[in-house]
């Protein structure tokens, strides 16, 4: 087994100093009888810094955190080392359960960017043309939203779960790059996108990624679908996070251009040492707020707890069993 330095010796975003993993294996232990005592679990979104996806229980995508979160069944508390709406969702799925959230600056420009008031208000007008109107949110979207929504989405099942409905006329809230990527696989079907984006993604530009293919042309380039459609169209496989993982590993392929938050270049750098992943990313503040030392301090304080009240709770978990039923073609079970 590899020790830590090891590990991380392999991630290029920091410059990670022998000292570092020192501290770093003494804040893991702190935090593993932490878990214990309180017993908890830890889950981390495949973006978050490398030093804490190594001592979290589980680390995904938004849906595989989504599922999780949902099939948890022995822990008392979910530390959940994500953004607010991924916390919300854990809390949604696991209402009787205590969700910790470790540093409350871990929001969401995207999920920000829809406001539920403002969503009840476009879903009015809309079903005045369109009463047939089905709402479709990503879950990268706010609890209030989601108890707006008639089904829940990820950058996974986006197609599929717009597929899977019967109405024609589909409001896709809030990314419009992800609606634009369902839009292309599911012709058929009429999507209104909100005007949302997630600004990470948006900075990416075709002509980043064309330079890097002109001077590699045998590199394969993995994609996002949050990315802008004129980055999507230079990719050899538009895919979720989790989705790169797979592909990157099981591909005979050595060189990948990974096109997202450059967090996920450093777990590939840690978990598949004999690839190389070349970064066609950007940081994502939100993402990188939370510290080791926030993770201790979460357990250690029993902060910051997370609440949905049960008239947004009900109909937003409503929406995510939706999408479970889409994705795993049965009804998602919340262990309570």
């Amino acid at each position: 087994m590899p020790t830590l330095l090891e590990e991380l010796s392999r991630v290029k975003t920091y410059d990670y100093t022998t000292e570092d993993v020192r501290e770093f294996e003494a804040l893991h232990v702190e935090i593993r009888a932490l878990k214990a005592q309180r017993n908890a679990v830890i889950v981390a979104h495949n973006y978050y810094r490398p030093e804490i996806l190594k001592v979290a229980d589980f680390v995904g995508d938004s849906l595989e955190l989504a599922l999780m979160a949902s099939r948890v069944k022995d822990a008392d508390v979910i530390c959940f080392c994500g953004v607010h709406f991924m916390a919300e969702t854990a809390k949604i799925l696991n209402p009787t359960r205590t969700v910790l959230l470790p540093n409350l600056l871990a929001g969401c420009q995207l999920a920000d960017s829809a406001p539920a008031e403002d969503l009840a208000a476009r879903i009015e007008e809309l079903k005045k043309q369109y009463p047939d109107l089905a709402v479709v949110s990503y879950v990268n979207t706010t609890a209030a939203v989601k108890a707006l929504s008639d089904v829940i989405c990820t950058s996974a099942n986006a197609a599929k779960v717009v597929r899977s409905l019967p109405n024609r006329n589909i409001l896709f809230v809030p990314d419009r790059n992800l609606a634009s990527h369902a839009a292309e696989q599911v012709p058929e079907k009429n999507i209104i996108p909100w005007d949302g984006f997630c600004y990470v993604h948006q900075q990416i530009t075709p002509e980043e990624i064309s330079r890097i293919r002109e001077a590699d042309p045998g590199i394969e380039i993995l994609v996002h679908p949050e990315c802008r459609p004129d980055v999507a169209r230079l990719a050899d496989a538009v895919l979720s996070t989790s989705g790169m993982v797979r592909y990157a590993k099981e591909r005979s392929a050595k060189r990948f251009l990974v096109v997202t938050e450059c967090g996920l270049s450093d777990r590939l750098a840690m978990e598949v040492p004999d690839k190389q992943f070349v970064k066609g990313c950007k940081l994502c503040t939100f993402m990188k707020v939370t510290s080791l030392e926030d993770v201790r301090d979460s357990l250690e304080k029993m902060q910051y707890e997370i609440e949905v009240p049960e008239d947004i709770r009900i109909p937003a978990e409503r929406a995510l069993h939706r999408m479970f039923e889409v994705t795993e073609g049965k009804p998602g079970k919340t262990n309570c």
